[in-house]
């Protein structure tokens, strides 16, 4: 069993950690609401840390999943970040979604430091982390990721290396690219039914048994069809997303055309209220609309 920190107890951190420490490894959490570093201690066991410095203070492997670039920088750098309380030779796993190019600045820093770093971002949602069940894109080199592996495992439906440093977050934006295309065409799926009279329920019985089946038509049609959107991953993070997916794009030559489409009717469902809606309120703007 490894001695671990994670930085970072959100709605996917959280049960994340959990399994970790239901694994047997020593946990130190830290989260900037320090309620919730307590919460998970009461629930888990472990020990709360005030800083990432201090959590990560004498970990083999520093496990973080955190908001956006700036929120990784945080927990990384400066005197209270992670890298300050990591030996040389500890590993460093992000499992936050950002861009490939804080990722290999990061790796960079942490490689002069002598410190290991794999970016490893997930999918499957808050469900998949409760139920240990995520899809786990890496990047690194191969002994960093064959190191993390093993821990990875706790939470991981799949785990599989992509390549080298950056390569997780690469990959992890062509399963947002994916999610956006087959969200809105399901959205307009079933809004044409609704104006057709037809019933959803049996609806997707027959066509998810069929080539138009998916993970988000067993999973996502029944919210649509309540227009019940108050869970799930928030639309201001799917538009987070989808702008390092398409700034990506610029870089490499890309064409998304459907993507950023997609990504401003996001921003209408924003105009709408819903930043903190499911992905799946695209239906909402589509009734919207009439």
């Amino acid at each position: 069993m490894a001695k671990l920190a994670f930085l970072g107890l959100g709605v996917m951190g959280f049960p994340m950690a959990g399994h970790l420490a239901a694994k047997g490894h020593e946990v130190t959490v830290y989260n900037r609401t320090v309620t919730k570093s307590a919460d998970w201690v009461a629930r888990h066991g472990g020990a709360a840390a005030p800083t990432p410095a201090a959590a990560a203070q004498g970990a083999d492997i520093v496990l973080a999943c955190v908001g956006n670039d700036d929120d990784l920088r945080a927990v990384c750098l400066g005197g209270e970040g992670a890298f300050a309380g990591m030996a040389r030779g500890a590993l460093f796993v992000d499992h936050t979604t950002v861009s490939a190019r804080v990722t290999r600045e990061l790796a960079e820093i942490a490689a002069d430091a002598g410190i290991g770093y794999v970016d490893a971002p997930v999918s499957g949602g808050q469900a998949g982390a409760e139920n240990g069940a995520l899809s786990i894109m890496c990047g690194g080199a191969l002994p960093d990721f064959a190191r993390a592996q093993p821990v990875l495992e706790a939470y991981a439906k799949v785990c599989r290396r992509m390549g080298e440093v950056g390569a997780g977050q690469l990959a992890k934006m062509c399963n947002q690219i994916a999610i956006a295309g087959v969200v809105q065409g399901l959205a307009e799926a079933l809004h044409f039914a609704e104006k057709a009279g037809l019933s959803i329920p049996e609806l997707v019985e027959v066509i998810g048994a069929g080539a138009a089946g998916s993970w988000q038509m067993a999973n996502r049609h029944k919210p649509m069809a309540e227009n019940a959107f108050d869970f799930g991953f928030a639309v201001n993070w799917m538009r987070k997303d989808l702008g390092i997916c398409l700034a990506t794009a610029n870089e490499n030559g890309a064409s998304l055309p459907l993507t950023a489409l997609v990504d401003q009717f996001y921003k209408d469902v924003q105009k709408m209220g819903g930043g903190r809606w499911d992905t799946s309120s695209l239906i909402a703007r589509l009734r919207a609309m009439g």
